[in-house]
């Protein structure tokens, strides 16, 4: 059974940085592109960055050259590095495949951006 877990969300001052974990299991984690995604209290989830089974990345302009998806597939882990974290990235961030399947939602990882 495929599933995913994400964690390293937290509270963090405007200007700081998180580092976000998504560990998976249950798929041939090697072969699947991969999101994360999140969403704002009162606003639909939207999609912040995806990487391909070959690395290739992208993201939304939002984010562009704040947040840094990668992925290490021997940990079975993707992350997303997030820095200069703004009060309008507060979310539940979470991670599934590109594009995503409506089956394999987690919990989220909260991240408020606050002073």
């Amino acid at each position: 059974q495929v599933q995913y877990v994400e964690s390293g969300g937290g509270l963090v001052q405007p200007g700081g940085s998180l580092r976000l974990s998504c560990a998976a299991s249950g798929s041939i984690f090697s072969l699947d592109a991969m999101g994360w995604y999140r969403q704002a209290p009162g606003k639909q989830r939207e999609l912040v960055a995806t990487i391909t089974r070959g690395g290739s990345t992208n993201s939304a302009d939002s984010v562009k050259g704040r947040f840094t998806i990668s992925r290490d597939n021997a940990k079975r882990t993707v992350y997303l590095q997030m820095n200069s974290l703004k009060p309008e990235d507060t979310a539940v961030y979470y991670c599934n495949r590109d594009p995503p399947s409506r089956w394999l939602w987690g919990q989220g990882t909260q991240v408020t951006v606050s002073s």
